[in-house]
């Protein structure tokens, strides 16, 4: 018989707005590890104890968290902090005030809170996918390893656990080709698959990116986009974007286009907070003028 499943009760802060604070934990729609509906968010996940499924359903005074499978009680304990509940935002007003745009913004969004999962490879693998090619790309690739490797996950919610990094790791690059991954980004997965049990263990977020971008084929941007979600890390900024730092210099001061550097000139006063500053933008729909034609949605599949 199965074990029965693992609860725990939470009572989230006044105006914590749920669905915008555990969305960014869905790669993409249809994700085959996650699926939110309404107050109702479900994940599935490696942890250190095993494969388990977390559900947190939300009412207006109280989360419930409930975990299956060998790593319920992993899930359990940490559900808070994969809600965002440990999310530390008492500092921020006083820095979202120094700039009209980011203090409005800071109070529209005042009730979303940054999740910290504390899984790394699952968000890891999505990162390097994302490297240098289009959503839509990097999403079918996701989607198409996922099913590859797919494991059903523990629980009621019909969902796959995230790919096993030894299984991953044991798989040659060219069997990555049919799903739109060329050469250069499998072998980046295959390196991180192969020391993603040192990387579950970073202690925090600076030991995380240290660790990572050690890694050939891992750079800043990469880092930072893992590190922001596993680990929280409100300060994150994804050096070398495509977008981000022209929505920065415009939002904030006007610019049409800036580089990383300029981005990082304007973020400076939001230091501890430079990362949740991109997401408010990115969530109030703040963008730079566009100028030229778009990136072309291509398919390594075919080459």
């Amino acid at each position: 018989m199965s074990a029965p499943p693992e609860t725990r009760r939470l009572t989230p802060p006044e105006h914590y707005r749920f669905g915008p604070s555990v969305r960014s934990l869905i790669a993409v729609r249809h994700d085959p590890c996650a699926r939110i509906d309404g107050g109702d968010f479900r994940l599935a996940a490696r942890t250190p104890d095993g494969p388990g499924t977390l559900h947190l359903s939300c009412s207006r005074t109280e989360l419930t968290a409930t975990g299956h499978g060998p790593g319920a009680a992993w899930l359990v304990e940490r559900a808070d902090a994969i809600a965002g509940l440990r999310d530390e935002t008492a500092g921020f007003p006083a820095l979202a005030a120094r700039h009209p745009l980011i203090a409005r913004l800071a109070r529209t969004f005042a009730g979303v809170r940054m999740p910290a999962t504390g899984l790394t490879f699952h968000r890891l693998l999505r990162a390097i996918l994302e490297q240098k090619v289009t959503g839509t790309e990097a999403h079918r690739a996701y989607r198409a390893i996922v099913r590859h490797f797919g494991e059903p996950a523990p629980g009621p919610a019909d969902l796959t656990l995230p790919p096993d990094p030894a299984a991953v790791a044991a798989t040659p690059y060219w069997t990555f080709h049919p799903f739109g991954v060329e050469q250069r980004r499998t072998e980046t997965l295959l390196r991180a698959a192969l020391v993603a049990d040192r990387l579950e263990r970073c202690p925090d977020s600076a030991d995380a990116t240290r660790r990572l971008v050690a890694l050939p084929g891992i750079g800043p941007w990469t880092a930072a986009e893992v590190v922001r979600t596993v680990y929280g890390d409100a300060d994150a900024v994804s050096v070398g974007d495509y977008h981000i730092p022209n929505t920065v210099a415009w939002a904030l001061a006007g610019e049409a286009r800036g580089t990383d550097a300029r981005m990082l000139e304007l973020l400076e006063p939001f230091r501890g907070h430079r990362g949740r500053v991109c997401d408010l933008l990115a969530a109030g729909g703040i963008m730079a003028p566009r100028y030229g034609p778009r990136m072309p949605i291509r398919s390594f599949a075919r080459f």
